[in-house]
């Protein structure tokens, strides 16, 4: 058993509010997005989002026994098998609302081609399968700035092993 029980969870309802309700509250807490993330919020996923209430953990590639890194799916079959499985593809602006207290992260270079320091990647499945478009969200706090920033990924891509992430707690079945 890996040590991924070493942060608190993080209770988080998801779902519920209109896109331009989830805008105005992300807005009221002065979280800044980037395009990408503008994106991934414009998809239809978010028009008639379903309500859901759940604990989030979050754990480092590391922690889930990768201590080389690892791809996204032996990230999440090694999450699987300490029983944590995928956020809605919807969390990540609902887990940013109720994650205000993040540290700001050791640099403000906001695009590196890899997970900042810092940041919580959001496990979710991809909104889209197009190669191009973003597969997910990422939390990050810059200079006290909070920030919903979208990410792009290939399969393939190699996960470092000090990169965290937010799973659900539990498997849902």
């Amino acid at each position: 058993m890996h040590d991924v029980d070493a942060s608190p969870p993080i209770h988080v309802c998801v779902g519920g509010l209109r896109r331009q309700e989830l805008y105005a509250a992300l807005d009221g807490l002065g979280v800044r997005l980037n395009d990408s993330a503008r994106a991934l919020l414009a998809h239809g996923a978010f028009d008639r989002p379903g309500r859901d209430a759940f604990d989030v953990r979050q754990c480092t590639v590391g922690q889930l026994g990768f201590a080389r890194g690892a791809t996204m799916a032996s990230i999440v079959a090694g999450a699987h098998d300490v029983g944590l499985t995928l956020c809605p593809a919807i969390t990540g602006p609902y887990l940013r609302l109720v994650t205000t207290d993040q540290e700001s992260a050791p640099d403000a270079v906001m695009s590196h081609g890899f997970a900042p320091p810092g940041s919580i990647t959001v496990a979710a499945p991809a909104l889209d399968n197009d190669q191009g478009a973003p597969k997910g969200f990422y939390l990050r706090a810059v200079a006290g700035v909070l920030w919903l920033r979208g990410y792009h990924a290939t399969d393939d891509y190699m996960w470092s092993p000090n990169d965290c992430f937010a799973f659900r707690e539990g498997l849902v079945t």
